[in-house]
């Protein structure tokens, strides 16, 4: 059985591919487009999906998609008569999409999918359900999503056992957590679905000051994991704002220019909002646990992604075990809604026995000799071929030298994260690395952190992290071994040159990291560059982050690595068995 499974339309559209319940292949829209969150129909994910299995679309027994459109068609138009008429102008620019193509999505997908045998859709919030927990590696299982909002759903609980999802309890809109987390996002001057990790990573600097006000003014808890907004304080109901005077007034200015300064009040301001998150979210974790008595949990939707309330999840939660959806956001709404059809059609899940189902979310296009040497030809780039042993060892050497370097192997990776297939490594014992990174290299914000690989088998001895953490989703302290006496602490930003650790590019200035543990199985190539490191260094940790610069896709295809590296201070790029490295001058 073929299954296509397809998100679009809101934000990261996506296609996902399942065969026999099999997952197969998935990639998002926007490396191919090459537009950040591309939110159009997924044509080239599609055609990447088919012509990876060799199928036409005549050969799919469905095609789902992962939410309802006219029931989210319905909501906005609820919203708007009950906001009316202060709404008409976001209702207005917001129309003609409606009428040109969501609300026509099954002829859409009759005719760019014709001959599939089914066109079905799903309800956003169990594809979500269905994402997180039919790959997880649990037989049975707790599930939590939370995300900005679906049709009316804005945040869904319940339980999983074999190929059944019992959702129990819903919130609604307006009340959501993931608006709540992108009205402070635009406040603070950064753009909402793509700024969210930006508020993450400056938190840190801040202290959580206005914590109460917010629960005060803004937010209202039940006392059974649900809550409240007040929307006096929020206008994404009426208007294209996520906030307006009244937020302001509450917290002392105007929104932030995105360009502008970053004060202590926006530290703060970022502290107080990841409190609060992480609190409900602690609360919501315990609320489920009272209702489903489940020893483990899968979580998915976009606040999934906050990978610092995950870690005090795993940490003071009441659940043994956490398994968080890679692609939690909108993307991997396309694989949930594919599992849907899957089993709604009479098919089974495969065995669990060897851990989750997600193939180390290593699911997209793979590039081979035949594509990457006409690449470095056509480009008129130096380069020489090696044996993948030389490969890894030159890499090794290069980093240990201080060197930063782009890797491009194997299959792209689904969801946000780069994994070790689409990174940027580097050595974590620089002291400097992190600001070299930031400036030099990703174009971006000097305040945001970078993520440390670790050797499975070292995971213990470098980060106080009880389970794996394969899809760098979970934030925990560094050893205590590891970390550094601090005379001078600093205050705000100033926090950001003080080394802290034994490697301080990847380490945050709460001592923390986003940790992705590596093993052998998942990404052997990946693990055997780690391992050689290792030995030569005493280090089993790399910095790796995505390959890309601000405001672009991770790269997919040999065309972007090498676009990439040649417009960037990067010093050498491992793609496949070629080795690049720029002149030295």
């Amino acid at each position: 059985m073929n299954i296509l499974g397809i998100s679009a339309y809101y934000h990261d559209s996506a296609a996902v591919l399942l065969q026999q319940g099999q997952l197969v292949a998935a990639a998002q829209e926007e490396r191919f487009s090459r537009i950040k969150n591309d939110a159009a129909f997924p044509r080239c994910a599609v055609n990447f999906c088919l012509d990876r299995t060799g199928l036409e679309s005549s050969d799919l027994d469905a095609v789902i998609f992962y939410d309802k459109p006219i029931v989210k068609f319905e909501r906005i138009l609820k919203t708007f008569l009950k906001v009316a008429p202060a709404g008409y102008p976001m209702f207005r620019q917001a129309l003609p999409a409606w009428m040109k193509e969501k609300l026509w999505l099954p002829k859409i997908l009759r005719k760019e999918l014709a001959g599939a045998g089914e066109y079905l859709f799903s309800s956003h919030h169990l594809s979500h359900a269905a994402a997180a927990f039919y790959p997880s590696p649990f037989e049975q299982a707790a599930i939590l999503t939370v995300d900005g909002v679906g049709e009316w759903s804005t945040c869904s609980y319940g339980s999983g056992e074999g190929g059944v999802i019992d959702l129990q309890k819903e919130l609604h809109f307006p009340h959501s957590l993931g608006l709540l987390y992108s009205a402070f996002t635009a406040y603070l001057g950064f753009k909402v679905n793509e700024g969210e990790y930006k508020v993450m990573g400056l938190a840190p600097y801040g202290k959580p000051v206005f914590t109460e006000l917010i629960y005060e003014h803004l937010v209202k808890r039940h006392g059974d994991g649900a809550f409240s907004l007040n929307m006096k304080y929020f206008d994404y109901c009426s208007r294209l704002a996520m906030t307006g005077e009244h937020f302001a007034a509450l917290f002392g200015g105007p929104t932030r220019e995105p360009d502008g300064p970053l004060t202590q009040r926006h530290l703060d301001i970022a502290a107080s909002i990841q409190r609060v998150t992480e609190e409900l979210m602690l609360e919501l974790v315990a609320q489920v646990h009272r209702d489903t008595q489940q020893k483990n949990i899968c979580l998915a939707g976009g606040v999934a992604l906050n990978c610092v309330a995950n870690g005090r999840i795993l940490r003071e939660g009441p659940f043994e075990k956490i398994w968080i959806q890679p692609a939690a956001g909108d993307a991997g709404g396309a694989l949930g809604a594919a599992y849907v059809a899957h089993l709604a059609m009479g098919g089974e899940l495969p065995e669990k026995s060897a851990g989750d189902l997600m193939n180390g979310a290593l699911l997209g296009p793979s590039f081979f000799a035949t594509d990457i040497e006409p690449t470095l030809v056509d480009a008129g780039v130096r380069y020489v071929k090696l044996s993948q042993q030389n490969l890894v060892e030159k890499t090794v050497q290069s980093l240990a030298s201080g060197k930063i370097g782009g890797w491009f192997q194997g299959a792209m990776e689904f969801g946000p994260r780069a994994l070790g297939n689409r990174s940027i490594l580097a050595d974590p014992r620089v002291v400097d690395m992190q600001q070299q990174l930031n400036k030099k290299i990703k174009f971006r914000e000097g305040f945001r952190p970078f993520a440390p690989a670790v050797l499975v088998e070292r995971l213990r001895d470098y980060f106080e992290l009880t389970q794996e953490s394969p899809y760098m989703l979970l934030v925990c302290k560094l050893a205590s071994d590891h970390l550094l006496t601090i005379e001078e602490e600093g205050e705000g930003l100033e926090k950001l040159k003080i080394p802290r650790s034994t490697i301080p590019a990847v380490t945050h200035v709460d001592n923390t990291a986003r940790v992705q543990s590596v093993d052998k199985k998942a990404t052997p190539l990946f693990y055997q560059l780690l391992d050689r490191f290792s030995a030569v260094t005493g280090c089993p940790v790399l910095v790796n982050t995505s390959f890309n610069v601000k405001d672009e896709p991770i790269v997919c295809s040999p065309q972007d690595a090498l676009r990439c590296f040649l417009k960037t201070d990067l010093d050498f790029l491992a793609m496949g068995d070629y080795w690049v490295e720029k002149d030295t001058p």
